[in-house]
């Protein structure tokens, strides 16, 4: 985004844990900051070296150590890139349960320590779950070996939780082992054109009902949002007559084990959907190649893109309930009309979209000429407000990093970063590791 520029003149690629553990050895008898760097795909400014401090970055430590086609338990060094361990178990009819955008360049050590969530949230769940064990290098050097490939082990506290989101702040992840979902047999999606906003609340509960158990995603664009996609050749995916002056739309995915039957699931559900007294939508199409599958998905996962083409985005990850999606968006283009900074001098758009099923909005706001000073002033904490008042979360998966910092009370309260201070007291007292982020 050009928002971040690092600052430090040193880069560090160790090969092995144990150079990890001598490099924080050392950089703490010093106690000189570390800030350990994955793929660097963050946009919170996370991964930032933002005071000289020195860049661990653990791209060098790139191998799988293990994978176990029975259980489908993967065992990798935290420098792999998610795309490459996807790669590596897809001849074991295996799936990562982690899907992103970055999938190209970002590394599973980075998804961990961020814990993202990605577009397969609905179906398999967050990295609290889907992590089995870690092997991390703490604050003095010791090196934590919880790399466990059991599915089942209730014997005391879970440290690894505390290092899964931790954003490199407790230590620096070098190993995990995570559990991976057998391939579908089946994927198919549709996209869905909807009048209204107030449409998607009833649509979800439907789409769950007649799916059940096949459904994977279930994410939410805005008409801006659809448009901005259009116009910087993600589709057409719908007729334009059809669509109409359809207010938003929706992209579900399922992936299941039988093809036939998924289709007719699919089939009957539109069915529904365009013959009801009062139909919800008002059109749709459903993938009939795999191409046509991957342009379905393309105008979703292509929306983070276009936005760095429209100008210099001011991205919120927040989460807040679903029937408030919209109403946040709307609440912030208000805003921003107000003070008289909308329009094609400051900001050209105000849009949401992002995962239904998991309450997650990504809301952009374009500034067409570049970050100015009044416009943050006007967006926060305008919008870090809107979102407590609706008991959502200033981060719903992108973390905290340098970005947040100041916000972190509007989600938490002062008993939760008091104990979250006294953690990070003693797992790093020197706090060398990644100073300056997550905590204000």
């Amino acid at each position: 985004m050009g928002k971040y520029h690092g600052q430090a003149n040193s880069v560090l690629r160790p090969r092995t844990t144990e150079q990890v553990s001598e490099i924080v050895k050392y950089c703490a008898h010093r106690r000189i900051g570390i800030v350990p760097q994955g793929g660097n795909t963050g946009l919170v400014g996370g991964s930032i070296s933002l005071q000289k401090e020195i860049v661990l970055s653990l791209g060098a430590m790139n191998n799988v150590r293990s994978f176990d086609p029975v259980s489908g338990i993967l065992v990798a060094d935290a420098g792999c890139i998610l795309q490459s361990l996807s790669d590596y178990i897809a001849p074991h009819n295996h799936i990562m349960p982690l899907d992103l955008g970055a999938k190209g360049s970002c590394q599973i050590g980075g998804n961990i320590s961020t814990n993202a969530g990605g577009l397969r949230l609905l179906r398999y769940g967050s990295l609290h779950g889907t992590v089995l064990g870690l092997e991390v290098v703490l604050p003095d050097g010791t090196i934590l070996d919880q790399l466990s490939t059991l599915r089942k082990d209730n014997t005391g506290y879970d440290l690894k939780q505390l290092f899964i989101g931790g954003e490199g702040t407790l230590g620096i992840v070098t190993g995990v082992s995570i559990l991976t979902p057998p391939a579908p047999q089946a994927t198919n999606n549709i996209f869905l054109a909807l009048p209204r906003f107030d449409n998607v609340l009833p649509l979800f509960q439907i789409v769950k009902r007649q799916l059940g158990e096949i459904m994977s995603a279930f994410e939410y664009i805005d008409r801006t949002a659809y448009d901005m996609g259009l116009t910087h050749g993600l589709g057409p995916l719908l007729d334009a007559e059809e669509v109409g002056d359809s207010e938003c739309f929706i992209l579900v995915e399922t992936s299941g084990g039988n093809n036939e039957h998924d289709l007719e699931k699919l089939n009957h559900l539109l069915e529904h959907l365009l013959t009801a007294d009062q139909p919800l939508i008002n059109t749709g199409t459903l993938s009939q190649s795999p191409s046509q599958f991957n342009a379905i998905w393309a105008m979703r996962e292509g929306l983070t893109e276009c936005c760095q083409k429209e100008g210099k985005p001011y991205k919120y990850d927040v989460s807040v309930p679903l029937a408030d999606f919209q109403k946040v968006v709307d609440a912030v283009r208000e805003r921003m009309i107000s003070k008289g900074l909308y329009g094609d001098h400051a900001i050209s758009k105000v849009m949401g979209y992002g995962h239904v099923g998991d309450g997650n909005l990504h809301l952009n706001v374009i500034a067409k000429h570049g970050y100015r000073p009044e416009l943050e002033a006007a967006l926060e904490p305008f919008i870090y407000e809107v979102v407590a008042s609706r008991k959502g979360s200033v981060s719903a998966e992108h973390g905290i990093g340098s970005m947040k910092t100041h916000a972190l009370h509007y989600s938490k309260s002062d008993v939760s970063i008091e104990w979250m201070r006294k953690v990070k007291q003693v797992f790093d007292p020197l706090n060398i590791m990644n100073p300056g982020k997550v905590l204000p």
